[in-house]
């Protein structure tokens, strides 16, 4: 049964509990030392059963039928299935309800899951669906792989835990109490997160940070929080999904180059529903063309052999940066002025004539004033202006103190004058 320590209960406090989570037909002893370092530091442990096939190796404190009764359409669509794969996916359905639900009775206040392929593969999606803030730690034996598909745009902590989880070790035994330990530790200080101040999303690269920065300060100086996105793949999205839930007020979505990612099959591409938050939920928005001057592969000799002619930049040693082309700048501008055509809020997309990123500058070795023009012109030439959405060319470089300050404006226009300077921003 769950077990507690006196120090989570002083002053009338509810005890600090941790769902740990596993497949106990398979992982039943090394989820129960999980469990069992966990109780080391004083907080409650719940063990959860997700199984599939055989019976648990230990009781359980939440059985899988348990879980399985909070799938939508019963247990029946969990446990009834002679499909492995079908069961498997409706297990994990049901596991992301039965979570949800304890989190929001405030019952859980972290957790953290224990697997293998299947049991990662079931497990990472009910993690990552709770609450940015809420700690959520997956000890998986893929973690040293691509992580991409198991923490999408979530604040999932994975583990390695270099052997495979199958028994007890001397190895594993140290792996697993210090991640029991670490999220102990982290749900000591967790929580779900929330702003304390009105916020935007703001989107940047390498090569924006000046710009970002800037931009940033300007608003902090203001009273209001701008909240950073790295742009590249997963940075974008996450934007997108905290802006459709209503987290922002704005975005500033200056650094759009995942964009050239994606149609030139670099490594940080745009994700599907990247600028969704425009299109379909009608955000105020400030857009910029920020490194769409490239596009982002790994190491030099990983470059696929129709773009090694190409002007390349090694950034760092794992990526290599490509010079894009005018014609390629133009499928661009007219990819993103699709996209903001979709939408009904009030948009100003801003194009910094004289260079889209720190290379992209007299002097620097992707500076090409035509490239940076097609894209424009493309640009300009698919967006449909309206009354709240238009494109404004601006004499400046994109890191330079004057298009920070355009974009600090253009904030303003587009919250109707009640951006970050304005008496009705602070009501």
């Amino acid at each position: 049964m769950p077990g507690s320590g006196p120090g989570d209960k002083a002053q009338g406090m509810k005890p600090l509990r941790i769902y740990a989570i596993a497949t106990l037909d398979s992982k039943g002893r090394e989820l129960a030392f999980i469990g069992e370092a966990i109780r080391e530091t004083g907080i409650e442990v719940v063990l959860v059963d997700v199984s599939l096939k055989g019976a648990p190796q230990i009781a359980p404190d939440v059985s899988r039928e348990k879980v399985a009764d909070f799938h939508p359409e019963g247990r029946q669509a969990v446990l009834s299935s002679s499909i492995h794969e079908s069961s498997h996916t409706a297990m994990g359905e049901a596991l992301a309800h039965f979570l949800a639900a304890e989190q929001a009775a405030g019952r859980l206040h972290a957790a953290i899951g224990l697997g293998g392929s299947e049991g990662t593969a079931l497990i990472a999606p009910a993690l990552r669906a709770l609450p940015l803030g809420v700690p959520k730690m997956m000890v998986s034996t893929l973690a040293s792989g691509d992580t991409r598909p198991y923490v999408g745009t979530s604040d999932l902590t994975m583990a390695f835990p270099v052997t495979d989880i199958s028994g007890l070790n001397f190895l594993s035994t140290r792996i697993l109490r210090n991640a029991a330990h670490a999220v102990a530790g982290m749900a000591r200080v967790g929580g779900p997160a929330s702003a304390s101040a009105p916020a935007v999303g703001l989107t940047m690269f390498g090569v924006t940070t000046p710009c970002v920065d800037r931009v940033r300060e300007g608003l902090e100086a203001r009273g209001w929080e701008g909240v950073v996105f790295h742009a590249v793949g997963t940075g974008g999205a996450a934007m997108e999904e905290l802006a459709a839930r209503g987290a922002f007020r704005a975005i500033m979505d200056l650094t759009t180059t995942e964009i050239a990612d994606g149609v030139l099959g670099g490594i940080y591409p745009a994700a599907p529903n990247r600028f969704d938050a425009v299109a379909l939920h009608d955000i105020p928005a400030v857009i910029g063309v920020g490194a769409l001057d490239m596009a982002n592969f790994g190491p030099r000799q990983s470059v696929p052999a129709r773009y090694r002619h190409r002007l390349l930049h090694q950034h760092t040693p794992l990526v290599t940066l490509m010079r894009t082309s005018p014609e390629e700048n133009e499928v661009f501008g007219r990819y993103l002025a699709e996209k903001i055509n979709m939408g009904k809020g009030p948009c100003v997309v801003l194009l910094p004539e004289q260079g889209v990123s720190s290379l992209d500058a007299p002097g620097q070795p992707f500076h090409d004033p035509g490239a940076d023009e097609a894209l424009f012109r493309a640009l300009e030439g698919a967006l449909r202006p309206t009354a709240t959405r238009r494109a404004r060319r601006l004499p400046c470089h994109i890191n330079s103190k004057a298009f920070a300050h355009a974009a600090l404006e253009a904030l303003d226009e587009v919250l109707g004058n009640r951006g970050p300077g304005s008496r009705e921003s602070h009501s």
